[in-house]
């Protein structure tokens, strides 16, 4: 709309005459380029929506782009923007060439194109934009009041100076344009890592006042139950009853102390306390810390012979709440495994990190699954096996010391879970949650 009504304004309200027959041409193709890319992005964002459904979602979850479009998108827009860069160069080439002060297109057309696209393929636009700007200064469709008369034989002194100057500018305008929209975009990300974080630590204090919550609430009946229980001892000392009784009651109070540690472990995960508590410990004892509380241990394998080397390494950790979250990792693999699958541990120093590996003999993960794998409340476990919380937890307490954790998975070939941790030195270095 701006190319026709400029070519309006000069052709009517101007003594100037122009060739305008293809210079309307080229504003209706650049008219028709320009509307049909429209089109096709709309195309793309209707082929979004039916495969990630309502949009509300995707802001929810993260972004999940089709196979190859973000490069798809880049080419169709780079070939839209040196299709322009053309177009406009043979409008000036209708319309007196180099001299037509509308040669200042050549910069607006940089900036976009140094804003849409990538910055390796964005200087091909300087690169197409100096060839025709090289092309107008010597051929050119005279128009009386704008062309200039220059030197007939080669490149005189002005032209030589216009050509560097157009080089020079083209050159800073790209560079400056493409650092300024990196620099922006890379903001954008930080503030979109920024804005998932402080979603997952309001999600996270949710948790923290539910699990205190629950374990005040859950104190009382526990307490009444021992109290019954330690009184039913009491008053069957002597009394002559089955064997079985006894047998009962004991296994009532050993529920009752795993119970209790249940709820223990539940706030300590849910970072209720383990901020302040970090313990100066060895891989060794973190290990030995994690098998504690895992049912099954006899399915879980250690190599020994492996492990000895790191055993003795010096961690400042919160023991509890690191033992915590691996444990989750060896319960979500016993699950997947089957009652006769088996899961592998195993820890190695990778330079100035802690890595520790749990391996699963499970059905592993799609794709699918491995990228909502930590968020709460999702879970793949039959109902009743587990709320989709475990994960969410360790993650949260690997992400506050510092910490990777990593899935790699495929179907029928089990799941890696790959948990990374700094090796703390000192509570003054440890990291205070990020």
């Amino acid at each position: 709309m701006g190319q026709l009504l400029t070519i309006v304004i000069a052709s009517f309200l101007t003594d100037i005459q122009f060739s305008l027959l293809p210079l309307l041409l080229l504003v209706g193709f650049t008219a028709i380029t320009n509307f049909g890319y429209l089109l096709w992005l709309r195309h793309q964002d209707y082929r979004r929506s039916d495969l990630h459904g309502n949009p509300a979602d995707e802001a929810a979850e993260p972004s999940t782009e089709l196979d190859g479009e973000p490069a798809l998108l880049q080419s169709v827009a780079l070939g839209l923007m040196l299709l322009d860069l053309i177009s406009l160069t043979l409008m000036l080439y209708f319309s007196g060439g180099a001299d037509n002060p509308f040669t200042f297109f050549y910069f607006v057309n940089l900036a976009v194109g140094g804003v849409m696209i990538r910055p390796s393929a964005s200087w091909l636009m300087p690169v197409l934009a100096i060839a025709g700007y090289t092309f107008l200064l010597r051929f050119s469709v005279p128009v009386d009041g704008i062309t200039i008369e220059r030197v007939e034989n080669g490149f005189d002194l002005r032209i030589s100076a216009l050509l560097f100057a157009f080089a020079t500018c083209a050159g800073v305008v790209t560079y400056y344009v493409t650092r300024t929209a990196g620099e922006l975009q890379r903001r954008e990300e930080d503030l979109r890592r920024a804005q998932a974080a402080r979603a997952a630590n309001y999600r996270l204090e949710g948790l923290t006042t539910l699990a205190a919550g629950a374990a005040h609430e859950l104190a009382t009946p526990l307490s009444t139950i021992d109290v019954i229980v330690r009184e039913l001892s009491r008053h069957l000392e002597g009394v002559e009853k089955p064997k079985t009784v006894d047998t009962d009651l004991l296994l009532i109070d050993g529920q009752l102390e795993m119970c209790r540690q249940i709820l223990a472990r539940m706030r300590s995960a849910a970072g209720d306390s383990m901020a302040p508590r970090w313990d100066q410990t060895t891989v060794g004892d973190l290990i030995d810390a994690t098998l504690e509380g895992i049912r099954d241990p006899h399915r879980v394998d250690i190599d020994d012979e492996r492990m000895a080397p790191i055993e003795e390494q010096p961690l400042w950790v919160p023991r509890e709440a690191v033992a915590q979250a691996i444990r989750n990792l060896i319960h979500n693999g016993l699950d997947a495994s089957g009652s006769d699958g088996r899961v592998r541990l195993d820890a190695r120093r990778l330079g100035d990190q802690l890595e520790l590996t749990v391996q699963d003999t499970g059905k592993g993960m799609s794709g699918e699954v491995l990228k909502r794998a930590g968020d709460p409340f999702f879970t793949t476990k039959e109902p009743g096996r587990g709320i989709g919380l475990g994960l969410f937890l360790t993650r949260n307490v690997i992400s506050q010391l510092g910490g990777e954790l990593h899935f790699d998975s495929a179907p029928d070939n089990g799941t890696t879970a790959t948990v990374r941790l700094p090796l703390v030195q000192s509570d003054d270095d440890a990291p205070r949650g990020r």
